[in-house]
Formats: C-alpha cells, structure tokens, sequence
C-alpha cells in the first residue's frame, strides 16, 4: 500500500511531510482541520505511507456484515456508547493493553462547522499518559504531515492555546467551516 499510496500523492500533486518520531508507538492522533470527507482518504494514504497503524473509534453498531470485517482492517475500534463507564477511562485502558496504538480523532467532531472544539481528544491523553501528535491536512499546501509531538501538562487552557496556534495557518479544503476554539 505504501508504493500506491506515493503514486497517489504523486499523481495528485499532494506532498507528506515529516511523520511520527522515532521511539513513540502511543498517541492521540489529532487530526485537523477536518471539514471534508477527503480528509479521511488524504489522512489514510498519509498513514500508509509512513506505516502509522491508526485506529479510529466507530459506533459498534456500525460494525455489521458486510462492513464489520473493512472496517476493523481499516483500524476501525468498536466502542460501546451506551455502557456506563466514562469513554475516556476505556479508550485509556485500550492505550495499556496495546501497542502501537495511534487514536486518530478530530477535534471538531465534524466536518460541519463547530464553535468549540471538543476536548476528549486532550483527556485521553492525560489520562493514558501518551503525547498528542499534532497531524494536519493542509489544501493551501497540498501537504498532508506530522509536526512534533505535544505532552499535556494537566493546564488545559494553555496547552489548546498551544495546540491550537499549530493549526492557526493551516488551510481547511473548507476553510468557512474550519474554526479554532479560542
């Protein structure tokens, strides 16, 4: 997949930039800015091209023949949304009982446009103690790409300034729907 993958790119004229530093098989993936569905197969050849194993969590419910079986080889997790227990408590545990593990997620929660980003993404890394890898698709570029890793500290509001200012220049394919949430 890796070949085709660069043939892609190639072909479309888009370009990968850096990738996840050497020694770190554990992260919160952010994936931003998200405001169309070619972000996920942009990402996707992304990943393949640098042999990221990225997960993403599913609805279980969509985990059903014929799709079940793509979706976990796509790096599809089953998460149970009705269960009791905190999502983040059980993303935290799937941190610990795996390795590699790359949890890809979107901080708007959409690729509609979203006043707040949404915060899960920063209490799962605190709470499975691994750093979040600030990814981007950037349209103005044509450039799709890890920057460097970012370790929470536990100060919330000064860490998604910091965050957040990575993607201040970032070019969204639909940059009216793309918004930071300071």
């Amino acid at each position: 997949m890796k070949s085709l993958s660069k043939l892609i790119y190639y072909l479309f004229g888009w370009k990968e930039e850096g990738g996840v530093p050497d020694g770190i098989t554990k992260a919160v993936f952010l994936i931003a800015p998200h405001t169309s569905s070619w972000d996920f197969y942009i990402g996707r050849l992304y990943c393949w091209i640098h042999k990221i194993p990225i997960n993403l969590l599913i609805k279980k419910e969509a985990f059903v023949w014929p799709l079940g079986g793509l979706l976990k080889k796509a790096g599809g997790i089953p998460v149970n949304r009705s269960r009791a227990t905190s999502k983040v408590v059980q993303i935290a545990k799937m941190f610990r009982e795996r390795d590699p593990m790359f949890l890809g997620i979107a901080p708007e929660g959409t690729r509609k446009l979203s006043k707040r980003w949404k915060m899960g993404f920063y209490h799962i890394a605190v709470e499975a103690k691994v750093p979040i890898l600030l990814s981007y698709i950037d349209f103005k570029r044509k450039a799709a790409g890890v920057g460097p890793p970012f370790w929470p500290t536990g100060d919330m509001e000064k860490d998604i300034k910091e965050i957040e200012e990575f993607y201040r220049d970032k070019g969204a394919k639909y940059p009216e729907k793309f918004n930071l949430s300071s």
